[in-house]
């Protein structure tokens, strides 16, 4: 018996088939038109197909609902080595841009990887616990170190297995934006409580800041006069890298953390077109190679293909969570410095 007959017969057990296509070997893949839907009965095929070797996504389709049928990914094995040696080699790289932002204080150096590690930490962590908390196999962060004013490109994390629902999808797309964001206000209010004020052609970086850190320098940075601005401490600098992160990790677009999210409340046709209007505000903004990273995850892409069960209905608190993370994403838009990274 061939392993379409297998699935099939499988399927048939929880639901009854209406229609169905033979894609083995097609880019489109095989797949089933069913006239119902059960949340338990298709948790169940989930455990079945898993243990044939194989994994089913489910999405409406009209007034019917359409299970699409995908190999089951091979893990690879983790490597907590690597994690340890790309940890300490992006300490180093902060410290290093640490030290340059700080015109050769060692202190202000440590004060400000402390700082970027910590909220870059906790955003990748959160998306771990996430992941954890709904089953879902994820590596412990890989953090990124780079040649660059930061002295990083961030962390990730490395999602093993499939997603098993939008609720879960949600709360791994929402989870880090939110804890780094958390940790980034206290470490912004710290950092502006330092800085000083310095007159503008001494400035080499200009930038708007958005909204989230105006509100803050108002309340506890050092007040400039005409012709000064604020002199950013290493600290408030790693801040606002914290909110610039956040802002560019909610851009909903492909498998971005805004991604997730736009994926699971709107659906794959409607995640399409969100994350074309998530390149076009990158773009006005400024962060054109970020933009650039997007457009080719976008065209490269297959898709998002969602959580495997993207039928069942978000609830009431994942909706309000939804409309705080807008209002976190908007109160951090920020355009590109005139020079960064």
């Amino acid at each position: 018996m061939d392993d379409f007959t297998l699935i099939e017969q499988s399927i048939s057990n929880y639901f009854p088939i209406i229609g169905f296509f033979n894609g083995e070997g097609s880019k489109e893949g095989s797949y089933f038109i069913v006239g119902d839907y059960n949340s338990h009965s298709f948790h169940e095929l989930v455990r079945e197909l898993d243990e044939q070797g194989f994994v089913p996504f489910i999405n409406p389709d009209g007034i019917h609902y359409r299970i699409n049928i995908a190999k089951k990914p091979e893990k690879g094995k983790s490597r907590i080595h690597i994690n340890v040696i790309l940890l300490l080699a992006t300490i180093g790289s902060t410290l290093f841009a640490g030290y340059f932002l700080g015109e050769g204080d060692i202190w202000k150096a440590v004060a400000f990887a402390i700082a970027l590690l910590t909220i870059i930490g906790t955003h990748e962590l959160a998306h771990f616990f996430a992941a954890r908390k709904h089953g879902v196999d994820a590596t412990l962060p890989y953090f990124i170190p780079a040649p660059t004013l930061i002295g990083t490109f961030g962390a990730v994390i490395n999602i093993k297995s499939a997603i098993p629902t939008r609720k879960a999808l949600f709360d791994l797309g929402y989870s880090g934006p939110l804890a780094g964001f958390i940790v980034a206000i206290p470490v912004l209010l710290i950092g502006l409580k330092f800085s000083t004020v310095a007159a503008s052609p001494d400035v080499s970086m200009a930038f708007i800041p958005p909204l989230i850190m105006q509100f803050f320098a108002y309340l506890v940075a050092p007040a400039a006069s005409n012709g000064q601005v604020i002199l950013m401490h290493p600290v408030a600098f790693a801040g606002w890298v914290g909110i610039l992160v956040t802002m560019l990790n909610l851009m909903p677009v492909a498998f971005l953390d805004g991604g997730h999210i736009s994926r699971s409340l709107f659906g794959g046709s409607v995640h399409k077109f969100v994350s074309i209007i998530g390149i076009m505000v990158t773009i006005i903004l400024g962060w054109y190679l970020m933009a650039a990273l997007m457009v080719f995850i976008f065209l490269m892409g297959k898709g998002h293909p969602g959580a495997l069960d993207n039928v069942a209905p978000m609830d009431r608190n994942r909706n309000i969570i939804a409309v705080v993370i807008l209002i976190i994403f908007i109160l951090c838009l920020s355009p590109a410095p005139n020079s960064f990274l």
